[in-house]
């Protein structure tokens, strides 16, 4: 069997146990989960032991050892059915696991990593603080030395699992404002005194994916605690971003797959005028809008995946498919609710939630003008 044979053999055995997994332990609870904002653990645990929070982790450390193709499907499946889930499963692989796994030593490796990928422990990462966003340079956590411990103080925000996560890394200012080299990434235990959650916010879409403030009040942490070398937590973010955005434009892939795939459901049963509404030309052509930008989007995402897999510079192409992916998830959403007419705005069919949750797409891990500005910037320097 060729290579490339073998790889779609295994992309269709992956992406049915996804699938399965997905109809199986989330189906039955996406609305009772996203109404009441419940951030359901349990299934977390269940998703590490179908290795699926170990995606890119090496066999040696408990990971399921896979690549991006593969976890490209994984986030897909999950999020055609509930988004939130998607979300946290992508931040939870992509974010902190993955920053372990790029750049711990390999004390911390063996330290975490199983752990992470097994689903014994579920990871926060935090970068995003209440007044710097986009504008991460001027970041306002600092983490001062004392000895051989960091002292840390100031707040995260937006952070998924920032109230449930086991282990958090956190960049903090080491250094002066607006160096690139003046920050420092540290991995957190929760437990360790000073490092505490505050408010769990209530928002628009992603209700099942916990989002929380992070505050650091005196927190001591061991030199040991810090990933890489002090100064290089800023350049190892943008870097883990690289691979965070490929899990992004795959979390707006599931939801653009998710909502279109109910509105061919939806146009085929649904009557009027004595005929299914997918005979007609102002439904059908809908219907084929959407499809092409699904399949536009899952090219660019593919792409993007497949220069991380061959390990080539993937910044211009990752910004590429989150840009674009998440902003035909944000319209293929809301053509679904169209579709659906008065159904659509009801929370008794599905695209209403696709339609909410696809928003969030074009805020995290970089917003969309954020990644007109990384193309670019790589664009001109070509």
């Amino acid at each position: 069997m060729g290579q490339s044979a073998e790889l779609a053999n295994n992309l269709q055995l992956i992406r049915q146990s996804a699938r399965d997994f997905a109809e199986t332990y989330i189906r039955p609870h996406v609305m009772e989960w996203d109404e009441s904002q419940h951030f359901p653990m349990d299934l977390f645990h269940q998703m590490g032991k179908h290795g699926f929070l170990g995606v890119l982790v090496p066999e040696e450390y408990h990971g399921a050892g896979l690549g991006y193709q593969e976890y490209i499907t994984i986030i897909e499946e999950i999020a055609k059915v509930c988004g939130s889930i998607g979300l946290s499963v992508a931040a939870h692989n992509s974010l902190c696991t993955n920053h372990i796994l790029s750049f711990g030593n390999e004390e911390q490796k063996r330290r975490y990593l199983p752990k992470l990928a097994t689903g014994e422990w579920i990871g926060a990462w935090g970068l995003t603080e209440p007044n710097t966003g986009s504008d991460a340079m001027r970041m306002q956590c600092t983490a001062t030395r004392d000895g051989d411990h960091w002292v840390l103080n100031g707040n995260k925000l937006w952070i998924t699992h920032g109230k449930s996560g086991h282990v958090a890394v956190v960049i903090a200012r080491t250094g002066d404002l607006l160096d690139s080299r003046g920050m420092t990434a540290f991995v957190i235990e929760r437990g360790t005194p000073g490092f505490l959650a505050g408010k769990k916010e209530n928002k628009l879409g992603m209700r099942a994916s916990e989002t929380a403030e992070i505050i650091f009040d005196q927190c001591r942490i061991p030199e040991s605690q810090i990933l890489g070398a002090v100064g290089e937590g800023f350049i190892q973010s943008m870097k883990i971003l690289d691979g965070g955005r490929i899990s992004i434009a795959s979390l707006a892939l599931g939801i653009a797959k998710g909502a279109y795939e109910a509105s061919v459901k939806y146009a085929k049963e649904r009557q009027q005028f004595g005929q299914p509404i997918a005979n007609f030309q102002g439904i059908s052509f809908k219907l084929a809008d959407m499809a092409t930008k699904i399949e536009a989007a899952e090219l660019l995402t593919r792409q993007a995946g497949f220069l991380k897999d061959a390990g080539q510079k993937c910044t211009k192409q990752a910004a590429m498919a989150k840009y674009y992916a998440s902003e035909i998830s944000v319209e293929v959403s809301t053509d679904a609710v169209q579709v659906h007419g008065g159904y659509g705005y009801t929370k008794d069919f599905p695209v209403e939630k696709f339609y909410r949750d696809s928003k969030l797409c074009t805020i995290g891990e970089g917003t969309s003008e954020i990644q007109k500005l990384v193309i670019s910037r790589e664009a001109l320097k070509e």
